[in-house]
């Protein structure tokens, strides 16, 4: 489990296809300080397994769904990743509750610029709008945010200076793609209401 709350940004220094997906490989100094190989790590708000551990970085794999359902396929070489280590038993949960299983894909509609700040808007697919809530959780490409409004399929977040100067949002551009994970305990209510009626 995750909270969102990135620790890192690494970069991707190798990239390489397998018959399985890719592997790929993350310069991170931070991350791989204890990190040890079957440890899981946070990439971009995926779960991912590092198979290797080759201080300053590690290596994961990347199956073919994993690529499908989220923007892993478009890293390449020097790309920038959101990192973050599972959530300790007994530790702070400073974001929200983050499986690391992506719903689904985004995309950048709009940055705007309010300040030192920024409001983005994001459209997600169609299965993913009644998951949307106004003030509500999402976490997109790692980042646990609060939905600060919701038109239909697009919603949008607002960025404070040390969310853009700490994660990759702050790169974020129009057309832009974005791994996002809807509020878990919101599927659950829907579950619970369907087994119900």
């Amino acid at each position: 489990m995750f909270t969102g709350i990135v620790t890192e940004v690494g970069r991707v220094a190798r990239c390489e296809q397998t018959d399985r997906g890719r592997r790929l490989m993350i310069e991170a100094p931070g991350t791989t300080e204890d990190l040890e190989v079957g440890d899981s790590v946070a990439v971009n708000g995926i779960c991912l397994t590092a198979v290797a551990v080759e201080p300053p970085g590690f290596h994961m794999e990347a199956v073919a769904e994993t690529l499908s359902r989220t923007n892993l396929g478009e890293a390449g070489e020097g790309s920038s990743v959101n990192l973050e280590r599972p959530v300790r038993l007994g530790g702070r949960l400073d974001g929200h509750v983050v499986q690391g299983h992506v719903d689904g894909v985004g995309v950048v509609l709009d940055v705007r610029a309010e300040g030192d700040s920024r409001r983005v808007a994001l459209s997600v697919p169609e299965a993913l709008e009644r998951y949307l809530v106004y003030k509500g959780s999402v976490a997109v490409d790692g980042v646990a945010l609060t939905v600060t409004a919701v038109t239909g399929r697009a919603f949008e977040v607002a960025l404070i200076p040390h969310t853009l100067a700490s994660t990759t949002l702050g790169s974020w551009k129009v057309g832009d793609k974005a791994n996002i994970e809807v509020d878990i305990l919101a599927k659950y209510v829907e579950k619970l209401l369907v087994i119900r009626t």
